[in-house]
């Protein structure tokens, strides 16, 4: 008895484990995890912090720089003075400064073209973000349309199985041709055959969303349907509006065009001469450890005379960065019209055919319900009730194309947009 108390737990754990794994997946659940750790956003993320660290290499030029220098040497040596050959020794220690006091604008130019970079990193990042939650929306949309057309092949086999029944009941009874029963077998594996193409387009929608996730495998069987209401699109200006103000495609643009005119200004600076500070303090001697005490200050002003027209060049490759920025800014702009025009209107007539199709639905149902009706009676044909079977399937077919069109159409507005 107390053996089975002790195990009982256990047994209870095992029971429970498939409940907890066969949890339905939603789709915030499944955008966590895509955000979370798809490697396309590691990447990005790690290229944002490299930025980062390139604008405090540019800001490193305004504070001091700050070394130790420790020298010995011996050797003979022609000294002047006395016009003589000496041995010498000397031993040195010296601490020593050097600050930039002014460079006419380049350390400036470059630490702006470093936050550009980095700002355009950002954004980088916001896109790989949207690029990844539109992919994941989409394969989640795509494989709950796998699942419903399934299901909706999976009701046609039945259908045409008992149809084949139906049809082999009357030809024992001699009322039907043996045509009946062949027509009515061969629609039964063609419907089989279909089931077996919905199946695999099935696990191909799974591997699809599985890999948009950034994950090996799906973890459960099944996914919960989101609940959205469909229509009530937005006007069509106002999300050209959002879309121009929100996209992070544009805002990369802007801070590359930032860092162009940053480069540029740069580049001019090398025409300006360049102002720094020096200063030394430190020991040196002919004994170890040394003992005389040897210091220095001084200013050094460097003006560029001529540098083989390097820097007439490298203005010239800065002004051409910028108005090629500058033209993809435009081409950007253009791109993103095009697509908040494209998917507003796949919006629009995705939600006109979801409410026809329901319609269209509604119909082939009730024919096939007719026809089938007919042939048990034995009024109807074979023929008759295959179309109508068709009808149906093609007109379910239809009807879930609508509705996750109309969803996926939804989520690439968002992206269009901007939005996660």
């Amino acid at each position: 008895m107390m053996k089975l108390v002790a195990i009982l737990p256990a047994i209870l754990l095992l029971l429970a484990a498939p409940l907890y794994a066969a949890s339905p997946l939603t789709l915030d659940a499944a955008l966590e995890r895509a955000l979370k750790n798809h490697p396309q956003l590691v990447e990005a993320r790690q290229n944002l912090v490299g930025s980062e660290a390139r604008t405090g290499q540019a800001l490193a030029d305004y504070y001091p720089q700050v070394s130790i220098a420790a020298d010995w040497s011996k050797g003979s040596s022609f000294l002047t003075p006395i016009e003589a050959v000496k041995q010498t020794e000397v031993q040195t220690d010296v601490l020593s400064l050097r600050q930039t006091v002014y460079d006419f604008g380049r350390t400036k130019g470059r630490v702006e073209a470093a936050r550009g970079d980095n700002e355009a990193a950002a954004q980088t990042l916001a896109v790989t973000r949207q690029d990844i939650a539109f992919r994941v929306k989409a394969a989640f949309y795509l494989l709950l349309a796998a699942e419903k057309q399934v299901a909706a092949v999976k009701e046609t086999v039945r259908v045409r199985e008992d149809v084949y029944r139906q049809a082999e009941e009357f030809f024992r009874e001699g009322t039907r041709a043996k045509v009946d029963v062949t027509r009515a077998e061969a629609n039964m594996y063609e419907a089989k055959t279909a089931l077996i193409r919905a199946e695999n387009n099935l696990e191909l929608a799974r591997v699809e969303l599985a890999n948009a996730m950034g994950v090996p495998s799906l973890e459960t069987d099944t996914l919960m349907e989101p609940v959205a209401p469909i229509g009530g699109e937005p006007e069509l200006g106002a999300v050209r509006q959002d879309a121009l103000a929100g996209r992070a495609e544009l805002k990369r643009l802007d801070a590359q065009k930032n860092s162009a005119v940053a480069i540029l200004k740069t580049a001019r600076s090398g025409y300006l001469p360049i102002l720094s500070g020096t200063a030394s303090v430190g020991y040196a001697d002919r004994a170890f450890p040394p003992h005389g005490t040897v210091w220095g200050v001084g200013l050094n002003l460097t003006m560029p005379l001529f540098s083989g027209f390097s820097t007439v060049q490298q203005e010239r490759e800065a002004v051409a960065s910028l108005k090629a920025v500058e033209a993809r800014q435009e081409d950007q702009r253009l791109q993103v019209l095009r697509d908040v025009e494209s998917s507003w209107l796949g919006v629009r007539e995705a939600t006109a055919r979801i409410a026809s199709t329901e319609k269209e639905v509604a119909a082939a149902v009730e024919n096939r319900a007719l026809a089938m009706g007919r042939y048990q009676e034995g009024v109807g044909n074979i023929i008759e009730v295959t179309d109508a079977q068709s009808q149906a399937l093609d007109a379910k077919t239809a009807h879930i194309q609508a509705v996750y069109d109309y969803f996926t159409a939804s989520a690439r507005l968002d992206r269009a947009m901007g939005r996660e």
